[in-house]
């Protein structure tokens, strides 16, 4: 939906972001004696960009994520992905899942989150994303406006009061303050290229200049 954007808007924008320190790993103030939570993907390493495949100008699948570590006094793991860098006063929630199976392993093949055009996996205890929808929302980040970058954070929980049916960012995150035991955090980008500047565009040739004769004569 934002590629149809205009780059201008993009580059307005720019110095807009919701900002690392605003994603749920790094707001529910974890103490030192809590675990840490190996997260991965079989798609992209830490850092790198998503591909397109995942993304609002692809297919649009959820991407593969697997954790491992999670303590054995887990009674739950929660899956939540934002994007640090959407243009808003808070990260962008693209998923949430809640009451994962504990276990010292764990992971959501490719396509498991219901997105456009792809049903997922039943059985699935999803959230609401930030349009609202218990849906896996692809990276679509507006033309011109930079690298985005999405954080698949992990989270193992104590046992607790029971998650509503479809709970949203406010929810999970009071339950993260109460009850995380572990966590751990993945950071996947992805750009959308100004469109404004033309790549690959032949460079503009000089006109010759035809020699004045009359100086020869």
């Amino acid at each position: 939906m934002l590629e149809k954007l205009p780059d201008s808007i993009g580059h307005a924008l720019h110095n807009q972001r919701a900002g690392l320190d605003k994603i749920a790993f790094n707001q529910i103030g974890t103490g030192a004696g809590s675990a840490s939570l190996t997260v991965h993907s079989m798609a992209f390493v830490d850092h790198a960009p998503i591909p397109e495949l995942y993304t609002a100008d692809g297919v649009g699948l959820s991407p593969p994520v697997q954790w491992s570590g999670v303590p054995s006094n887990a009674a739950a793991v929660v899956l939540i992905v934002e994007d640090a860098d959407a243009p808003t006063p808070r990260p962008l929630v693209h998923a949430i899942v809640v009451d994962l199976p504990v276990g010292s392993d764990g992971a959501l093949e490719a396509g498991a989150l219901e997105s456009p055009d792809h049903e997922g996996d039943d059985g699935l205890h999803t959230g609401r994303n930030s349009y609202l929808t218990a849906k896996w929302l692809p990276p679509d980040p507006p033309p011109g406006h930079g690298p985005h970058r999405y954080a698949f954070q992990v989270f193992a929980l104590a046992a607790g009061e029971p998650f509503s049916s479809t709970p949203g960012r406010d929810e999970v995150l009071d339950a993260l303050r109460e009850r995380a035991v572990a966590s751990g955090c993945l950071i996947g980008t992805y750009e959308r290229p100004d469109g404004s500047i033309k790549i690959g565009a032949p460079e503009e040739t000089a006109v010759p200049i035809a020699p004045d004769r009359s100086a020869l004569i």
